[in-house]
Order: structure tokens, then sequence, then C-alpha cells
């Protein structure tokens, strides 16, 4: 049946070119094997062919959607409030039983003399990228709390900031010292910390967010509404087969669900609270 209704909704002129679906660093990058298992997976149920386009920056893959380069894309909720005007809900992922996760500011395992946010003052912090709500935006909300006056405030506490373009990469960085913390997706390094604990374990986490919306799944507002429909519903049903659940397993989801805007309000609280004077440098 879902072939059926996707095979209806994707059949076209443009039928010869694939579905085109971005992933940003949400993926961890050695999930490789996982990744094209699940694309035949989709190409068996959407009755199309599926390519994943990966790219290291966020920005990337919101440029790409704007231009209708991409058919769909796995982002952050801080793009997906920047960009609402151009992007639509699609699916959320369910981890832990919840489509919500954190932000987590993590240190060096050996730095015993670091124990709170307040503690990095004149250290070397890592961020992940300019667009990650886990890995900028809530710990540069969280100086702006600290210093409500002052513009760029992670100029106030760090020693020097830096981003690394990568989740892992912040974990990498604490771990071998480069940094002395940094800020990652929760969600990112717990699934690290199973299935690499050698790297994961050489860091500690020092604070935890309040839950935010999951890293979401959207289209562009452009793309035909009943290729939007086929792609959701194969996506709303994949943990109800085996090979689907498999899969889910894998990256240590649940399944994926449907959310309004909603869902991200804290994260566009955030993102209004700092304003662009917080904007990074690059």
């Amino acid at each position: 049946m879902l072939g059926c209704l996707a095979a209806s909704a994707w059949a076209g002129p443009d039928d010869s070119q694939a579905i085109r679906i971005g992933l940003t660093p949400v993926i961890l990058d050695d999930r490789i094997g996982f990744l094209r298992d699940w694309e035949r997976w989709l190409e068996g149920e959407l009755q199309h062919p599926v390519r994943f386009v990966q790219r290291a920056k966020y920005q990337d893959i919101m440029d790409l959607l704007e231009r209708n380069q991409l058919d769909a894309a796995w982002i952050c909720g801080y793009p997906y409030v920047r960009y609402l005007d151009t992007v639509q809900l699609l699916a959320v992922p369910v981890y832990h039983g919840k489509p919500l996760y954190r932000s987590y500011i993590i240190t060096r395992r050996q730095n015993s003399d670091i124990a709170t946010f307040e503690d990095l003052k004149n250290r070397v912090f890592a961020f992940s990228d300019p667009l990650s709500n886990s890995g900028y935006l809530y710990p540069v909300y969280r100086l702006h709390q600290m210093f409500p006056k002052l513009a760029q405030p992670q100029r106030h506490l760090f020693r020097r900031t830096f981003f690394t373009w990568g989740h892992r990469h912040v974990i990498e960085a604490v771990a071998t010292g480069l940094a002395d913390a940094g800020a990652v997706d929760g969600y990112v390094w717990e699934q690290l910390n199973r299935l690499h604990p050698e790297l994961a374990s050489q860091t500690r986490v020092i604070e935890k967010s309040p839950e935010f919306g999951f890293p979401p799944l959207v289209t562009g507002k452009g793309l035909d509404p009943q290729r939007h429909k086929a792609l959701a519903e194969v996506l709303r049903r994949m943990h109800e087969v085996p090979e689907g659940r498999r899969l889910l397993a894998s990256p240590g989801l649940d399944r994926f669900t449907f959310r309004t805007p909603k869902l991200y309000a804290g994260i566009a609280l955030m993102a209004s609270s700092v304003g662009d004077d917080q904007a990074p440098e690059r």
C-alpha cells in the first residue's frame, strides 16, 4: 500500500531524478552502512530512487533547500525556526519515548576544576555550528543570561572560541584537550558513548539544557503536497515493519512522529532573546 501511494505521488516528468534528502551532522559521520541501508529501504517503499546528500554545515543544507536542490532535509531546530517561511515540518524523530533532546556542555574528564558553566571563565570553548541549537544557540543564550547587557557575551567569558563543524568534532576537540569545554547535541553524545565509548568516556557532562524539540525532517514549502504526503507516510509507518524498526534501532530512535511548530517554541524564544547581535564570527 505504501509503495502504491508513493509511486503515484512521485511519478511524473521528473521521475528520472532521485529524491534528494539532505543530512547534517545530526547523523554521525561514520554511519555510512546505516545510510546506505536506509536509502535502499526508502527506495523500496517509495518506488523511486533516493539519494542522501551530506554536508558538514547546516547553512549549506539550507542553501540547497532554498534553491530547490533538495526535496527534504534532516536539519536542526535552530535553522528550522529561522527559515519558517521556506520550510515545513515533515517528521520528528522520537528518542527515548519523546520527540525531545538536550544540549550538553561537556569538558575533558581530567578537568577536575571545571564543574559548572561558570567555571569556564578564560577557557577555550568549542561550538559545533553557527546554526546549531545544541552546539551554539543554547550556550550563547546561557551567556546572554549571564551578561544581559553585553553584545557577543562569549568574548566576556571565554578566552577563545572556535567552530568544529560537527558534534563529534566537538567531542574530539574536548577529549584531546584542544578545547577545555564545548557544546554538543546530547543525542549525538549519548549515541557516541554507546557506539564509541573509548572516545566519549574521555569527556563528562557538566550541564544539560532543558528539553527542546528534536532536530526535525523538513521539506521546502514549494514541494508538491502529494510528494510531501507520500514521504511523510513512509516515515510515519517505518516503525510498524521489521526492517523499518531495525533501521531505527541503529541510530537509537523509536519512530517518527508529527508535531506542529509549537514543539520548537523554546528554540524560537532563545533565538529571539539572543537576537542578530549575537551572530558568530565566521
